[in-house]
């Protein structure tokens, strides 16, 4: 009878322990759960890192070069970091630093203030183009006498002046292939008519 009482009472621990185990790893994968989801909404898109060997996006592009400081500042003061990485295809006519500072004096200072965050939004998706455009495609919708559909619901004019591409009247000075579309250089800020 005690054995019996004994297996009983083992068995009973052995429940116990497995269950409180159980609870330990089901905490254990909510938490961390719960930290990918803090992540993922605290970074979205843009938190996503690229592997070794893989190309990078339009933002991790920006990031990596100094001349794009003040667009990458700007991107996130508006919170359009997604806007940028989303998978695309997307094309980007990125200002430089100097395409910033044409802008009359304390203009990028305004418009990074939280309470203007939706007008800087507004104008940096008016740099971004829901489909792909590399030079050569660029080249026949200026051909064409097309205008360029941009997320900000605007259009922007593309023209070949003396075999230059000009897009919303500034040239493209460089064109950069990324992983979810193309990067377009330019020296001015696209700011729309609204």
């Amino acid at each position: 009878m005690k054995s019996k009482i004994f297996a009983v009472a083992l068995m009973f621990l052995f429940v116990f322990n497995s269950c409180k185990n159980e609870t330990k790893q089901t905490e254990s994968v909510t938490s961390e759960a719960k930290q990918e989801q803090k992540d993922s909404k605290d970074h979205g898109q843009a938190g996503v890192e690229a592997a070794e060997g893989e190309q990078l996006n339009a933002l991790q592009v920006a990031k990596s070069i100094d001349d794009f400081s003040t667009l990458v500042a700007a991107i996130e003061a508006a919170g359009v970091q997604d806007a940028v990485v989303n998978v695309g295809p997307l094309t980007i006519f990125a200002p430089l630093n100097s395409g910033f500072d044409k802008l009359p004096e304390g203009t990028v200072e305004t418009l990074v203030k939280p309470e203007n965050k939706s007008k800087l939004a507004f104008i940096l998706v008016n740099h971004v183009a829901p489909a792909n455009y590399p030079m050569k495609q660029l080249k026949k919708e200026a051909k064409k006498g097309r205008k360029l559909y941009m997320a900000s619901g605007k259009y922007l004019v593309v023209e070949n002046k003396d075999g230059e591409i000009y897009v919303g009247g500034t040239k493209i000075l460089k064109s950069v292939k990324v992983s979810n579309g193309w990067i377009h250089v330019i020296d001015d800020v696209l700011v729309p008519a609204e």
